[in-house]
């Protein structure tokens, strides 16, 4: 390789002693880049999430290489091997399940740590579920945020979704199947009835995106049993075309719905609903107001 005004100059690819982020297909395995199919078929092994799964993968593509499985059980003791492996010459290449590496998985340690150490990344670009489902959900690319999968937990989920209420840009996440209806039910709960897509199976022939609402998307899959993994694309929080109420006049407005009959909890959440202010926020100022009484 030769270096010109510190741009790195490639050769023939795989090169050694290089660790390569390549990205596979989410679905459809015609996207597959060539570049993608020299590099895995070349480099000295293959680091992967579950090797049955790209084993299989990579056989229906026609790849035969050496496997080496690397995931969040047994990084600390594998990327330790692969620094050394890359020091002695090899080519490693690092790809998960579906699409981009280093992406919530393992491959982001290992890139840091392969940095540090001086040695070579390169991205071997493909295709991604996060992209692909926000440039095709008809709603703001321009700016987002990628928030990746959410805690498990409920009260932690719903302390992050709150987080999140005032957030302007795209909001893109992952969810598994198992706990998808609890997310779209914590996030319709918490942050109101945006716009959303609900996308599965992308690039796939039975490609699905599910919307255009939270309460649309939550009254499909109470009916339709979630399967498979998922990326939602969510609308960011509203501009405020009209001035912020005073606390005195939001404070009114929740104790009015209190004396209606509604909990607090209640209370705070359809007040959170109509004006796009954060039900923490409201919450707290309620309490505030309990408390000095």
């Amino acid at each position: 390789m030769e270096r010109q005004r510190g741009i790195v100059m490639q050769g023939a690819e795989p090169a050694a002693g290089v660790l390569y982020l390549v990205g596979t297909p989410i679905g459809n395995t015609g996207d597959l880049s060539p570049r993608a199919r020299t590099v895995l078929s070349g480099v000295n092994r293959i680091a992967c999430e579950d090797t049955r799964r790209s084993g299989l993968l990579l056989h229906n593509l026609g790849i035969k290489n050496r496997l080496i499985s690397f995931h969040e059980h047994n990084q600390a003791a594998r990327i330790p091997e692969l620094l050394e492996a890359l020091e002695a010459g090899e080519s490693l290449a690092v790809i998960s399940d579906a699409g981009l590496p280093g992406i919530s998985d393992p491959g982001e340690a290992l890139v840091a740590s392969a940095r540090a150490r001086g040695a070579q990344v390169i991205c071997v670009p493909g295709p991604c579920a996060a992209t692909t489902a926000l440039v095709s959900s008809g709603l703001p690319a321009g700016r987002f945020c990628f928030e990746g999968f959410l805690p498990a937990k409920a009260a932690q989920r719903r302390s992050a979704i709150a987080e999140l209420a005032a957030e302007p840009r795209t909001i893109v996440l992952f969810e598994a199947p198992h706990r998808l209806l609890a997310l779209l039910e914590d996030l319709l709960t918490e942050l109101g009835d945006r716009p959303v897509a609900v996308t599965r199976e992308l690039t796939k022939r039975h490609e699905q995106q599910v919307g255009p609402t939270l309460s649309v998307a939550l009254e499909h899959f109470r009916k339709t049993p979630p399967q498979g993994e998922f990326t939602l694309v969510l609308a960011g929080a509203p501009e405020c075309s009209e001035e912020r109420p005073s606390d005195t006049n939001l404070l009114e407005q929740l104790e009015a719905l209190v004396a209606s009959g509604l909990s607090r909890n209640e209370a705070c959440r359809q007040l959170s609903r109509s004006t796009g202010l954060s039900k923490r926020d409201l919450y707290a100022l309620l309490h505030q107001s309990e408390d000095a009484s």
